[in-house]
């Protein structure tokens, strides 16, 4: 049964239409992504769906007892709260059928065993059961890990956390509820790549239909199921995966041009023949027909936003050394805290880099040295000659507050009005546009300033830090297009994982404190890492047959040591113990063999990413795991015990 229902719905903002004709229908596990440029209705109809904005034409229906989740970019208006309880205040009405199932319970130790008692507390276990059962509680807090946050993040108040955090926070409170229609807005913003991939494991087993608006293309295409396209006030429905509708769109886009082109040439041919003959009195008749035929002809048109598009390529820079810049046993730290330590790191000329790794490990931080904004604590940086820098940073500071689009292009650039305009004019910034207030920009005006600065700047060495922050699907592909095209070097932070494996040529990776160069792009670093992951789980779970040495059955001894140090230390030189006690001591080595056994059964089985792909499934492997290596923890704490 569907669980929303769109018909020919519409809306209107002061007084005109921004969407029509809006239609489709949702069951569960549906992922419908929402397709179209900034501006087109996409967030507004979220919020319609959601009941916080109203629908003007048509009609919106939902299944009976339908709960729906919002996640959009609006910050938490309780800031007292923390995050712990922001996130569970999003699954009230769980709270309430706990207390329902509560209430019952009481009534039936009473003795109220009454038809309508047992069916009531039937359908309440099964709706908590719908909900991830009583550890629903536990699922939350996997989902709070899947998107970034640490067990000390949990009771810290909303007021301590920057806005990608609370964004995040909201993101988490929305999966928590276990709504049966979910609405994301953007859920991918300030998402790190390990949390992408984590998101879209867990919306594709979600037990739920889901509405999207999202720009990154990997996870539009790993989690969409149908695609709700949003252009110039119409709409049109497409059942399939997101790779499918592009191309669909791609060869509708074709049509529609051979159409156009074959009508004016119609018309053109019409008009020549009239303006030929009109005059002539044995063609009057004809030229007539002709100026009849031409006056019914429906022009086919495109709508002039449809036309609209980002387009721009980078100039030939000047040449540059081979080495562009070394970095040779840095430092790289914030106050307090020291993020990398000894690294080192270098760029050639012509090559493209992606740097990646988690949140908070010093991406930014590391950009910013290297591109002289910030001084190096220790270590040396050399730079190469006839280096010429262009730097973006996430969030186009380097624009300032004052003055208009055109003033802020010309301080940048030094071009003349006319040559600024013209410049603008290829970055979305045309007629009034270019007289915009900066302080009014939208995000992703600013970013398409930034680039229009950066473009013009001649810049043979290229840092950029997540330059696809607030662009839409079209205008990431026109910077996708331009960057390959760029002929200088490149240094890219992004997690955009389409730019990352079109443009890099050479991964740099952050992991646990240091920088690891891997030659290859993204899909070539991803392979490298998942397969040194597998390795990483076979070893360990070897290791414990490998390291594991029988306990010894003479006068006692303990168990020797594990090679990961894990096990009890050899025992000291002791009395002679009674024979109870040797006899319990040989039966819990047995049982500490047989304990690590199963635990390392376990891991293997753990291993399979499977074990981990819901909110469910993650939480009954935590569980598991946790009680094994306990197991074996009580055991030789047992043993220990013993040979003391």
């Amino acid at each position: 049964m569907a669980v929303v229902i769109a018909s020919d719905i519409g809306k209107d903002i002061a007084g005109s239409p921004l969407m029509r004709g809006v239609s489709f229908k949702l069951e569960r596990r549906h992922r419908m992504t929402l397709s179209g440029r900034n501006g087109a209705g996409k967030t507004t109809l979220l919020r319609m769906i959601a009941g916080q904005a109203s629908v003007d034409v048509g009609e919106l229906s939902f299944q009976k007892g339908t709960k729906i989740a919002l996640h959009d970019q609006r910050p938490p208006r309780e800031q007292d709260l923390t995050l712990r309880d922001y996130v569970l205040s999003g699954a009230r009405e769980i709270v309430a059928v706990e207390e329902e199932l509560a209430r019952l319970e009481q009534r039936m130790a009473d003795g109220d065993y009454e038809e309508s008692t047992l069916n009531a507390y039937a359908r309440a276990q099964a709706r908590l059961e719908h909900f991830g059962g009583y550890r629903w509680r536990d699922n939350a807090q996997s989902m709070l890990h899947g998107l970034g946050f640490k067990d000390d993040d949990l009771d810290r108040e909303l007021s301590t956390f920057s806005g990608g955090q609370l964004t995040r926070g909201s993101l988490a409170r929305a999966l928590a509820g276990g709504p049966d229609l979910l609405l994301l807005d953007e859920p991918t913003n300030h998402l790190d790549i390990a949390s992408l991939e984590w998101l879209e494991q867990y919306l594709v087993t979600m037990d739920a239909a889901v509405v999207l608006v999202a720009h990154d293309r990997w996870f539009l295409e790993a989690v969409g199921t149908a695609v709700l396209e949003m252009e110039a006030g119409r709409s049109r429905f497409f059942s399939g995966p997101w790779h499918k509708w592009r191309q669909e769109q791609a060869a509708r886009e074709l049509a529609l041009g051979r159409a156009i082109d074959k009508q004016q040439a119609e018309i053109a041919r019409l008009e020549k023949f009239v303006e030929r003959f009109r005059a002539k009195a044995t063609k009057a008749r004809q030229a007539q027909s002709r100026v009849k035929r031409l006056e019914r002809i429906e022009r086919i048109e495109r709508d002039p936003r449809d036309t609209e598009s980002l387009a721009f390529q980078f100039k030939t820079p000047e040449r540059a050394g081979r080495v562009i810049f070394e970095l040779d046993d840095g430092r790289i730290e914030v106050p307090g805290k020291v993020l990398l330590e000894h690294a080192e790191l270098w760029l050639e000329r012509g090559e493209h880099v992606a740097l990646v790794g988690p949140n908070g490990t010093g991406k930014t931080t590391l950009i910013d040295t290297l591109a002289g904004q910030r001084p190096l604590p220790a270590g040396k940086l050399r730079t190469g000659h006839n280096i010429q820098f262009g730097y973006l940073s996430q969030h186009a500071e380097n624009l300032g507050e004052t003055g208009s689009v055109l003033d802020a292009a010309q301080r940048a650039t030094r071009l003349t009005p006319n040559k600024a305009r013209a410049l603008l004019g290829r970055f979305l910034f045309s007629g009034e546009d270019a007289q915009k207030p900066l302080v009014g920009l939208s995000g992703g005006e600013r970013q398409r300033l930034s680039l229009a600065i950066l473009v013009s700047s001649g810049a043979n060495v290229l840092i950029l830090d997540e330059p696809t922050n607030h662009l839409d699907v079209e205008s990431r592909e026109a910077l996708e297009d331009a960057l390959s095209g760029f002929e200088g070097s490149l240094l890219l932070v992004s997690h955009d994982r389409a730019l990352l494996d079109a443009v890099g040529t050479r991964t740099i990776a952050i992991e646990d404190g240091r920088l690891n160069s891997y030659e290859g792009g993204w899909a070539d670093y991803v392979r490298v890492r998942d397969e040194r992951r597998v390795a990483e789980a076979a070893a360990r779970n070897a290791a414990p047959a490998a390291s594991k040495s029988k306990p010894a059955k003479t006068n006692g001894a303990a168990p020797k040591a594990k090679a990961n140090g894990g096990g009890p230390a050899p025992a000291a030189a002791k009395p002679a113990r009674s024979k109870n006690a040797l006899r319990e001591a040989r039966r819990l080595e047995r049982e500490i063999e047989s304990a690590e056994a199963a635990l390392s059964e376990l891991e293997a089985e753990l291993a399979d990413p499977a074990a981990w792909a819901d909110s469910e499934r993650t939480a009954a492997s935590s569980e598991r795991h946790a009680a094994a290596k306990r197991a074996v923890e009580e055991l030789y704490a047992r043993y220990e015990r013993v040979a003391d």
